[in-house]
């Protein structure tokens, strides 16, 4: 090891390096150094998650848990380890990586430290059982109480953009969809759904994969249409049911309790057996006739005013919303909305997501309450 060796002349004049520690020690120092650099990883991660459990939520029963992890890396984080610590010949501290510089909001943030005390936790795992089989066993369960912290917390951050989105972007098949979510998630748009009911399923799956990283790095909820097996596949925040697929409490065997689940509902008894079953949020309407939902009846504005007046979670007026017709919608109770076309064939779809958003926002947002 550099700099452990000194110099033994009595070898009849040649000069030899004779190393302190046997091959033994050497591993065993280098054990050492490993645990010491992941143990000071885990528990920094695990700091920057607190703080943000802290601050962020004011959320004390998650703050506690970071902190009695932290506690408990502690107490494994021994003399013996800090004192094989060598910063100074570590190679590890100039490699850097374009993704480590750069955080475009909380949720990518907490994420990449989830990442970083996982990772971790996995390395202490492992090499811990070379200086403690307990070792091994205590890392393993921590790791899977960080997993459980981890869904918990991003259920959380995923509820509660929910409770603040105003605008629902449904999409439908275009050359450009790519660039046009962008640009509307430049606008201002926290809520995306992809739906397309005609490609085959290797290209949804490869148009889902692009569409939640651009969700990912604009802080937004991506949701799949129908598909919770692609929603599965994708890491999608959730997914969209209609009245004709998987009953919602089947869905949420397969999605767990963290990810979202929205149905759509044409009338109040479908909007009561909705909220029965657990759905996180529904769709009203169509408010409009739309060729979106081909030949199904409008809905029409009573129903808007129905789900103004009774409905307690998260709704969203949708079919044949656009820039003409959005006031008479939220003259109807609604305060929020899911618009297909307005955005998808606008020609400057970043424009028409900020007017529908100035639009919005004008009007005062409660779950199942009207503003009216």
């Amino acid at each position: 090891m550099k700099g452990a060796g000194c110099y033994d002349e009595s070898t009849n004049g040649v000069v030899v390096m004779v190393d302190p520690y046997s091959q033994t020690e050497q591993i065993q120092q280098v054990v050492y150094r490993i645990l010491d650099a992941n143990l000071d990883r885990a528990r920094e991660g695990l700091r920057i998650i607190e703080e943000w459990c802290r601050f962020g939520l004011n959320n004390a029963q998650w703050a506690l848990e970071c902190k009695k992890e932290r506690q408990e890396i502690a107490k494994w984080h021994t003399s013996e380890m800090r004192a094989a610590r060598n910063t100074l010949d570590d190679p590890g501290t100039e490699l850097t990586h374009p993704q480590e510089e750069k955080r475009t909001n909380i949720k990518s943030l907490l994420q990449a430290n989830f990442c970083r005390v996982q990772e971790a936790l996995r390395v202490v795992e492992e090499y811990g059982k070379l200086y403690n089989p307990n070792m091994g066993k205590a890392f393993k369960q921590m790791r899977y109480r960080v997993y459980s912290l981890e869904s918990n917390l991003m259920g959380y951050h995923r509820h509660q953009l929910l409770l603040r989105s105003r605008l629902y972007l449904v999409t439908s098949p275009s050359e450009k969809l790519l660039e046009i979510v962008e640009a509307a998630l430049k606008g201002g748009l926290t809520l995306l759904q992809y739906r397309n009911k005609t490609a085959d399923d290797s290209f949804r799956l490869e148009q889902a994969k692009k569409l939640r990283q651009l969700c990912y790095l604009y802080g937004a909820i991506f949701i799949v249409n129908d598909r919770v097996d692609l929603a599965l596949a994708v890491d999608a925040d959730g997914v969209h049911l209609g009245q004709q697929d998987l009953p919602i409490a089947i869905a949420r065997q397969l999605v767990g309790p963290q990810r979202l689940i929205g149905t759509s509902t044409t009338n109040s008894q479908e909007m009561q057996q909705a909220i029965a079953d657990g759905a996180d949020y529904i769709g009203v309407g169509p408010v409009y006739e739309t060729p979106t939902k081909a030949g199904k009846a409008a809905a029409g504005l009573e129903y808007v005013s129905y789900a103004a007046k009774n409905c307690p979670i998260p709704w969203f007026a949708i079919g044949g919303i656009d820039p003409n017709n959005i006031n008479d919608v939220l003259d109807a109770g609604a305060n929020r909305v899911a618009v297909v076309r307005s955005i998808i064939e606008a020609e400057q779809p970043t424009l028409v997501t900020q007017y529908f958003l100035s639009q919005l926002n004008r009007v005062q947002l409660e779950p199942g309450k009207s503003h009216v």
